[in-house]
């Protein structure tokens, strides 16, 4: 019997059942990846990671990040859960900065507060941002059931990928009925986890609604997603869109499935680095035994 410390825990939000659900296994050494993808398939959450012991000099610790389908580089809520689980879990100190090793490199992690106030800021990989292709727009115009420029619609890359739509105002995003297995379709043929999409609020305490769709990793709707708010971000400074939102603002996801979460999104202005952070609540804490 193996038994690792385990913890699920709620992303990008201050109170339980507001934020995207994240399961940590700790100690997770003696897995190999072929067992990992199965955990992850059994919890059936948009990801699952596992806590390691780091390999590269200056991390702190290792993680490694599986949707239910495949292993990621790099996502945003599982990076700053994990950082959370870690520090909770007593397997980094608790200091003001930490470096994450994960398959897309070594990321800087920011730690503000303690408690039920420690917030999370993990920096994103660079992204590397596609040009727009009329055909990808077409197809991801059907698919959301909207009209979109081709300038709309760009493929982006940070780890995971993402076809990431501006579509302007958030009352569009929060109105869309898309065709899942459509979106599943495109997913597939272009290599992307998801589409993202995103649009300005006209006020509250968020600059912006963003949505994202996974179906073909069997997340028909993620509740709330760091690694697309961070592609966001880096398509706002890539193309000037960041005047309308600021170079620090925070987006709003998880209406639309019942959850509340708040992403808080800076950009540096010189390097166009992304940074994306948020608050965890822990829900279950317990031992993952496998035989």
């Amino acid at each position: 019997m193996r038994s690792f410390d385990f913890l699920q825990l709620d992303v990008f939000a201050s109170r339980l059942l507001e934020g995207n659900p994240l399961a940590v296994v700790l100690g997770a050494d003696a897995l190999d990846a072929p067992t990992m993808q199965r955990i992850a398939r059994w919890t059936n959450l948009s990801e699952t990671t596992f806590l390691l012991r780091p390999t590269q000099a200056g991390a702190d610790y290792r993680v490694r990040i599986f949707t239910p389908r495949q292993e990621l580089p790099f996502a945003g809520h599982p990076s700053v859960g994990s950082a959370y689980a870690a520090i909770e879990d007593g397997c980094v100190p608790m200091r003001p900065s930490l470096v994450q090793e994960c398959a897309a490199g070594l990321l800087p992690v920011v730690v503000q507060g303690e408690g039920a106030t420690r917030t999370i800021h993990v920096q994103a990989p660079p992204a590397r941002i596609g040009h727009p292709d009329a055909t990808l727009a077409a197809a991801l115009a059907d698919a959301l059931k909207v009209d979109l420029p081709v300038a709309a619609v760009r493929p982006i890359d940070n780890g995971p990928v993402w076809l990431v739509c501006d579509l302007g105002q958030a009352r569009t995003v929060r109105a869309l009925a898309p065709d899942l297995p459509a979106i599943a379709a495109l997913c597939l043929a272009h290599g992307a986890v998801g589409v993202s999409v995103f649009g300005a609020e006209d006020g509250g305490d968020a600059a912006m609604a963003v949505r994202a769709f996974c179906p073909a990793d069997g997340i028909p709707e993620d509740p709330v997603t760091g690694s697309a708010n961070a592609a966001i971000g880096a398509l706002l400074h890539e193309t000037g869109g960041l005047a309308r939102y600021g170079r620090r603002y925070v987006a709003s996801q998880g209406r639309e499935v019942g959850r509340d979460g708040r992403v808080e999104v800076a950009v540096e202005e010189a390097s166009g680095i992304v940074t994306i952070g948020g608050r965890c609540a822990v829900g279950v804490r317990g031992r993952f035994t496998l035989d």
